[in-house]
């Protein structure tokens, strides 16, 4: 079922979904079901796993000498989400990515996701390779999210790329896109910003998906600028309660996003990491509760591999 659906088929209610990371190369997938399995009983009607790029890896040649080679440490997105259908028996969305895939690649990821009948798909620019100072997509790649998603909605009215097949049955992707209650750090503003998030809606995108953010506020005044501007899809608040002290440092520097000062100096005070855990889930539990009270259509959860600082929210919550 699309998202929409199950936002409609809720009349209102706010419903509690989550986003899973697949397992590096090399591990076993019971580890991401362990920590799917806590999160079932609050009813997730779908659940999104993310896409990795591909990186660099150095290999040693010997001799002093490195091998530079390209590498996905996280595959398997579209596989996971086939077997977290067939396992917990709801709908699973996979992330796909301008970055490291050209369009050729995308329609063919596209194509099995039809074929196993996955009803949604996340379409995200993704970030630059790490030693590269901008985005810059592959030969033959989308450049934007927007393409991307044009891209998809071309699919979804039998468009190909090449104009050399007999479609029979069309796919139907609900397409969700990202949006930046502190503006995207690239953007030089909000207003270009939302401009560029009204572009990818033009383009077919039916839901959008925030960054996490700690301020509510923000995420109310962005939503009033979205409507504002035009953009009339469901949007949802993404939510990453901390959990470690250094996260007070990363997420400001990765995600260019702010960190109210009460949660600051609740995490300052904190002797160790268990207790950040608990400041976090504290204030996520009551930063929902605003958003649920709001009336937000789902509150949507960026686990990072692990449940149980969710489960907890979740109980206090659904």
């Amino acid at each position: 079922m699309k998202v929409t659906d199950h936002i409609q088929k809720a009349n209102g209610k706010t419903l509690f979904s989550f986003e899973v990371i697949p397992p590096q190369k090399g591990k076993n997938i019971q580890e991401l079901y362990d920590n799917i399995n806590p999160l079932m009983e609050f009813k997730p009607p779908f659940i999104d796993v993310t896409t990795s790029r591909e990186e660099y890896v150095y290999l040693d040649k010997g001799n002093g000498l490195l091998d530079k080679r390209i590498t996905r440490m996280r595959p398997g997105t579209v596989g996971i989400c086939a077997s977290i259908m067939y396992k917990y028996g709801v709908d699973a969305i996979p992330h796909l990515l301008c970055g490291g895939f050209t369009k050729e690649e995308t329609e063919y990821v596209l194509v099995d996701c039809h074929y196993l009948g996955i009803d949604n798909v996340m379409a995200l620019r993704g970030d630059s390779m790490k030693d590269e100072p901008y985005f810059r997509p592959v030969e033959g790649g989308n450049a934007f999210a927007s393409e991307l998603v044009a891209q998809i909605a071309n699919l979804n009215r039998g468009k190909y790329l090449h104009d050399d097949v007999v479609v029979e049955h069309n796919s139907d992707f609900c397409i969700g896109v990202a949006g930046y209650p502190e503006k995207h750090m690239e953007a030089p503003s909000l207003v270009t910003d939302l401009k560029r998030l009204k572009a990818k809606v033009d383009a077919g995108a039916d839901y959008v998906v925030t960054q996490m953010f700690f301020d509510n506020n923000k995420f109310f005044e962005f939503v009033e600028k979205a409507r504002a501007a035009g953009i009339t899809v469901p949007i949802i608040p993404g939510i990453k309660p901390i959990a470690v002290k250094r996260h007070l440092q990363l997420l400001p520097q990765v995600f260019k996003i702010d960190i109210p000062q009460e949660l600051i100096e609740a995490v300052e005070a904190c002797k160790d990491n268990n207790a950040v855990r608990q400041v976090g889930i504290e204030f996520a539990i009551q930063q929902s509760k605003e958003l649920k009270e709001a009336g937000v259509p789902v509150l949507h959860y960026y686990s990072m591999g692990k449940s149980d600082n969710i489960k907890a929210i979740a109980a206090a919550l659904f």
